[in-house]
C-alpha cells in the first residue's frame, strides 16, 4: 500500500501566550480568527506582529491561534539568517535554549529570550492513520515529493500521532521552494 500524505507549506508565524497577546494588543484582547487551518482547532489570525532579530526584522508576521502556554516563533533557515537569529531545528513546543527575538505589536513589545525555532519537518496523523500506515509516534521517516523539475526525498521527518490531528505533512518555505511544491502536492512516506 502506498502511504500518501498531503504536503502543506508552513510559512513563518508566531504563537503567543495570553499574557504576551495582552502586552502586544492590550488588556483583555482576544485573537480574531481569519481562517481555519488544516489541523483541527488551529486558525490563522487577523493579528500580525513585527519580529525583530539582531540584523533586521519582518514587519508583519501572522499569529496563529489559539493562544499557547509558551510563545514560539517558527521561521525558515533563510529567515533566521536574514534577521540575525540563531534558530535551531526543533519540534514545535521544544523552545528551551532556542533563539531570541523581540515581538512588537500596536500596544507593546515582548522580548523573547528563547522561542525562535526552525520547525522540524513533520507529519500529523491520527492513531487510526498511524495504524493503517504501520507507523508510530516520534518515528522518523523519509517522504518523497515528486515535481516536474525538482523531485526530492526529505529524510528526518518526524511522525506526530494524536487524535487531535488531521493527516498532513508540514514543511517550511525553504523546503517547499527546494522541491517547487505546488499547493495540494502529495508526498509518499517511505520507511
Amino acid at each position: 500500500m502506498e502511504k500518501t500524505v498531503l504536503v502543506e507549506t508552513s510559512a513563518r508565524h508566531v504563537h503567543v501566550t495570553q499574557e504576551a497577546l495582552e502586552i502586544l494588543f492590550g488588556k483583555g484582547y482576544e485573537l480574531t480568527k481569519k481562517k481555519d487551518l488544516s489541523q483541527p482547532g488551529q486558525f490563522a489570525c487577523e493579528e500580525r506582529v513585527q519580529v525583530i532579530g539582531e540584523k533586521s526584522s519582518f514587519p508583519a508576521v501572522s499569529i496563529l491561534g489559539p493562544v499557547r502556554p509558551e510563545c514560539q516563533v517558527e521561521i525558515s533557515a533563510s529567515d533566521a539568517r536574514s534577521i540575525g537569529v540563531k534558530a535551531p531545528v526543533r519540534e514545535s513546543g521544544d523552545v528551551k535554549g532556542s533563539g531570541a527575538c523581540k515581538l512588537v505589536g500596536p500596544k507593546g513589545e515582548v522580548e523573547l529570550s528563547e522561542g525562535v525555532i526552525i520547525a522540524k519537518r513533520h507529519i500529523h496523523m491520527t492513531p487510526e492513520d498511524a495504524e493503517r500506515y504501520g507507523l508510530r509516534d516520534k518515528q522518523i521517516v523519509s517522504v518523497e515529493i515528486k515535481s516536474d523539475e525538482r523531485s526530492l526525498i526529505f529524510g528526518d521527518t518526524v511522525v506526530r500521532v494524536s487524535p487531535k490531528y488531521a493527516l498532513a505533512m508540514h514543511i517550511d518555505t525553504d523546503e517547499a521552494n527546494a522541491v517547487l511544491a505546488p499547493a495540494g502536492v502529495m508526498g509518499i512516506i517511505l520507511d
